[in-house]
């Protein structure tokens, strides 16, 4: 059976310890979440590196997930961002873990100047329900994000990013009330919703796909029959 695919990163120069890596194990592991989908959704933090996309994200996406959840951080964002579109641009400006920059300006430079999810929409009405008043972007930058979706989207399944700020500490209450609970935890109740839309696209899409050739083969039968 496909299941949900979900990614997060690793440290990369001046993040030494990624949120959203944390924050895509948390999710995965979340009962509530597989009582949502009905199995367990495959987790997979990704090295902050240009490398990792052929030798980590690649063979992910060659077994084919039902639909892929990519988070990443981004520090200057004060608020879940939910990306529209990953450019066909990286920037060589900034190292990836390895201290390697972008080689080329084009990620794929026989590929479209960008690619769109039509996904995105529906899982940020899915946050806004769950209580996250997650912001539209339609830039996910020119680093490893923007690059890893691009590369995601090129499959043709449900894929969204969703990009999340730099969690604040956790403060000590003044009433007497305890700690407030963390805000990673309180993101990976929403994200569990975004990820059962995303899985839910994602079945509607394999049965269509299925019916689809199913046709082709009875259209085919049809023909054979009458010659």
């Amino acid at each position: 059976m496909n299941r949900l695919l979900i990614t997060g990163f690793g440290p990369f120069p001046g993040v030494p310890d990624n949120p959203s890596g944390r924050l895509a194990r948390r999710l995965a592991a979340l009962p509530r979440l597989r009582l949502l989908l009905g199995h367990r959704p495959d987790c997979l933090v990704l090295d902050t590196r240009y490398g990792a996309l052929d030798t980590q994200l690649a063979p992910a996406l060659a077994r084919e997930p039902l639909a892929v959840l990519m988070i990443g951080v981004a520090a200057r964002r004060r608020r879940v961002c939910v990306e529209s579109r990953a450019v066909n641009r990286m920037s060589r400006l900034f190292p990836d873990a390895t201290g390697a920059v972008g080689r080329r300006f084009a990620l794929d430079p026989g590929g479209p100047a960008q690619r769109w999810s039509a996904a995105a929409l529906p899982v940020r009405v899915a946050l806004r329900r769950a209580g996250l008043a997650a912001a539209p972007s339609r830039d996910a930058g020119r680093y490893l994000c923007n690059a890893s979706y691009f590369r995601a989207l090129e499959e043709g399944r449900p894929v969204v990013f969703l990009h999340i700020p730099m969690p604040p500490r956790t403060k000590r209450r003044t009433d007497g009330g305890g700690r407030r609970r963390p805000v990673l935890d309180r993101w990976a109740e929403a994200f569990a919703e975004a990820a059962r839309v995303l899985a839910l696209r994602g079945r509607a899409s394999a049965e269509s796909a299925v019916h689809r050739s199913g046709d082709r083969v009875g259209a085919r039968k049809r023909v054979t029959t009458r010659a």
